[in-house]
């Protein structure tokens, strides 16, 4: 048998599953390092001792490895974000604060800790990868169930809470667009701490 099919062997044999997830964790490990651009999949199979051939088995480009790295890092916001909705003894406002506050904190240190990582996390926004559109309707969606809760435990007053949702989500792009972010990522005007507020003022009960 050829050397290199010695060399792929394991991986045929290891389950495509742990394949794949071995493939992006190498690809995002190298991404952080030097960029996603100048990751290639030679790069990639090299570091796992694969061919290029082999990679293009589990992921049919290069874009396909780049969504599918972010696409873990958006499900992890995705899950801290969801636990703060569900989280017990807290208000729809108090939840609502918390969650615009980690998304708004995850990209400022995203942006601040991983730059390469916050790179091509501003690329797949500009370019409206799949997978970042899907990010965003779950995360207008977990606002809107939280804003909906508001209204049936009467902390808000809102004549239709997806629309109310929709108009938070617009309002705070802003704290939490990747390429926003990272303009002015020391002094966002107005402060979040501001924006909160005026978005639960507008939430809440007249009077």
């Amino acid at each position: 048998m050829p050397a290199e099919a010695d060399r792929t062997l394991p991986f045929v044999e290891e389950g495509a599953s742990t394949t794949r997830c071995r493939i992006v964790a190498t690809a995002e490990r190298s991404f952080r390092e030097i960029g996603y651009q100048k990751t290639t999949v030679a790069d990639i199979a090299k570091t796992l001792k694969m061919s290029p051939a082999n990679v293009y088995r589990f992921f049919d480009s290069k874009k396909a490895i780049n969504e599918a790295v972010v696409g873990g890092l958006t499900r992890e916001v995705e899950a801290l974000i969801s636990g703060i909705a569900q989280a017990p003894g807290l208000s729809a406002a108090e939840r609502l604060s918390q969650i615009i506050t980690a998304l708004h904190s995850d990209c400022l240190e995203r942006c601040r800790a991983f730059p390469r990582m916050h790179e091509m996390i501003e690329a797949a926004m500009s370019e409206s990868w799949e997978v970042c559109r899907t990010h965003v309707e779950r995360i207008r969606a977990v606002i809107a169930r939280v804003v909906a809760e508001g209204v049936r435990a009467g902390e808000f007053s809102v004549p239709d809470p997806d629309l109310a949702a929709a108009c938070v989500h617009a309002a705070i792009v802003r704290y939490c667009h990747p390429v926003l972010v990272s303009q002015t990522p020391e002094a966002p005007v107005p402060p979040i701490e501001a924006m909160i507020a005026f978005l639960l003022g507008g939430l809440r009960p007249a009077g």
